[in-house]
């Protein structure tokens, strides 16, 4: 009998109805029932769940082999089943719930041959409201690292492994843990493997939530979350020698397992229960919460990371009920820096380092466009009143030197002067931000920069600059390429409505300068503006 290709394991607890989509995606691949193997493990069912593993056997001889066995409380007993009577050159494993795309299989093999590789990633996405990351699917690679790419993020088994890597290391799962078993596995492949590659440019994977929410991630509690969180760091160190690779690892893990530990639902633990998971995180954040790894995580997470390494229970929970009824907390400008002040912001009795605290926007460095480019971009303050002020350069040459430079808060329709656009008619009045502007020589004497101070206003809703510059009658979007911009988030005006204030660039590498606020203002304020609020708190809450 002929090899098979591809040898697909599906572990199965009580899926039923949706066990039978998946079966069906199988069968139905593009790659051909003689180049494929599907061993299914029924896990002690007590639904259809058997029997439809059965009626699918009888109708595929050959293709579906099916094994029952008692329940063994999780994925990794049954996948370690399947491992052992698989025959086929590569193995690929699916949640019993999901179900793949008509040509997943044939596209991941054909890759995997293509360039000799020993892992492929085909793209995955959410159904009925499950979430996928989707970093690592924007362009399809054939040589992809696990320690410089998005791949840490995206470390669930579904993905094609060949099966020579995986008997020569012994690759199995750990029957120990409840959720989490497939992360061992993943991580020790991808160390091991040679080339790892990813298909990108066709849905392989289509990954559900069930209706009843009942899939297993979704059941376990903190403990035991925390448990094989530990667990599987304890495996990841034994194979990824401390330094830049593990903490690119380890993001992955503090950003993800650990802080989703201390969300939202932390506060309603007993007290017991919320000291142990304290303690838990603790004990990695000693061993693995690296500095750089530390300072490459968002603000909000790693302040609750170190609220719980330093044991501040209380302050952590006031930090969480804090900032779940009333937005970040108030920030605080100085020496150029943003800093959230949350609980354990400058308490000598914890000793935390500013730099926990403080927020660091993340501006993408673009090309300038024709020579224009925004130069600065700084938060102003004074007691209650917000600003922000740009500094933009233009190149003014030739026939336009003696041209008004001026900043608008859009373009005229259709005017943007961009290559091979339409230029506005000279003269033609853009309309104006508020605020205060001036302009000057540049210092190499080739251009004007102007100068801007535009107040960010609570009584607006959303305001958006995108950095339109007038030149000779033609309208400039301007570029981001600053290093970092802050993001604050403040709550001082009068009304004391909470406002997020940021600063970044727009897919088209553009500045956009937002404000938002948090939730709805106390009675003073105007209808029309609650109604604008009400709108905006609506989407935020989705």
């Amino acid at each position: 009998m002929t090899r098979p290709d591809v040898t697909v394991v599906v572990a199965v607890y009580n899926t039923m109805p949706y066990l039978t989509e998946c079966l069906n995606s199988l069968v139905g691949q593009s790659i051909g029932k003689d180049r494929l193997e599907i061993v299914a493990v029924d896990d002690g069912s007590t639904d259809d769940s058997g029997r439809e593993l059965d009626r699918f056997a009888e109708r595929y001889p050959g293709v579906v082999k099916v094994i029952h066995q008692a329940n063994s409380g999780g994925p990794a007993a049954p996948s370690n089943r399947a491992l052992e009577v698989a025959t086929g050159r590569f193995v690929y494993f699916i949640g019993s719930d999901d179900h793949l795309g008509d040509e997943a299989l044939e596209r991941m093999v054909k890759c995997a041959d293509q360039h000799d590789s020993d892992v492929v990633v085909g793209k995955m996405v959410g159904t009925n409201g499950r979430y996928v990351h989707q970093a690592l699917y924007r362009t399809s690679d054939p040589d992809v690292s696990l320690y410089d790419s998005a791949l840490p993020f995206t470390l669930a088994n579904t993905k094609l492994f060949r099966r020579d890597l995986v008997e020569q290391y012994k690759l199995r799962f750990p029957e120990d843990m409840p959720v989490g078993s497939d992360q061992p596995f993943t991580i020790e492949a991808c160390v091991r493997a040679r080339k790892i590659s990813v298909v990108a440019d066709y849905t392989c994977y289509y990954a559900v939530k069930r209706g009843d929410a009942s899939n297993i991630t979704y059941r376990a509690d903190h403990l035991a979350r925390l448990r094989c969180a530990a667990q599987i760091m304890e495996h990841a160190a034994g194979l990824i020698e401390a330094g830049p690779g593990r903490d690119a690892v380890f993001k992955r893990h503090f950003t993800w397992e650990l802080a989703k530990l201390v969300q939202d639902d932390f506060p309603s633990l007993d007290r017991a229960t919320q000291a142990e998971v304290c303690a838990g995180i603790a004990e990695l954040a000693d061993a693995y919460f690296t500095e750089a790894l530390r300072d490459s995580m968002d603000v909000t997470r790693r302040v609750r990371i170190a609220l719980a390494q330093r044991g501040a229970v209380d302050l952590l929970v006031r930090a969480i009920e804090d900032e779940a009824e009333h937005g970040a907390p108030p920030f605080l400008l100085e020496d150029g820096r943003a800093y959230l002040r949350y609980p354990g912001f400058r308490d000598s009795s914890l000793g935390l380092p500013d730099r926990l605290f403080e927020v660091i926007g993340e501006a993408v460095p673009r090309q300038l466009a024709d020579g224009t480019g925004l130069v600065s971009a700084d938060w102003l303050q004074d007691g209650d009143d917000m600003a922000v002020s740009l500094a933009v350069r233009v190149p003014v040459t030739g026939e336009t030197e003696t041209a008004s430079v001026r900043l608008a808060g859009r373009a005229l329709p259709k005017s943007a002067d961009k290559p091979g656009g339409r230029r506005v008619p000279v003269g033609t009045e853009l309309p104006a931000l508020p605020g205060e502007s001036r302009q000057e020589p540049s210092a190499d004497g080739t251009g004007t920069v102007l100068l801007a101070r535009i107040p960010v206003q609570p009584n607006r809703a959303k305001l958006g600059v995108r950095a339109y510059v007038d030149v000779a009658g033609s309208t400039y979007e301007i570029p981001v390429r600053t290093q970092g911009v802050p993001l604050p988030l403040a709550r001082r005006w009068r009304e004391r409505i909470p406002y997020r204030v940021s600063a970044t660039a727009n897919a088209k590498g553009r500045l956009v300068i937002t404000t938002a606020p948090l939730w709805e203002p106390s009675p003073g304020v105007s209808l029309r503006l609650r109604r604008v609020l009400s709108r905006v708190k609506r989407k935020l809450t989705r």
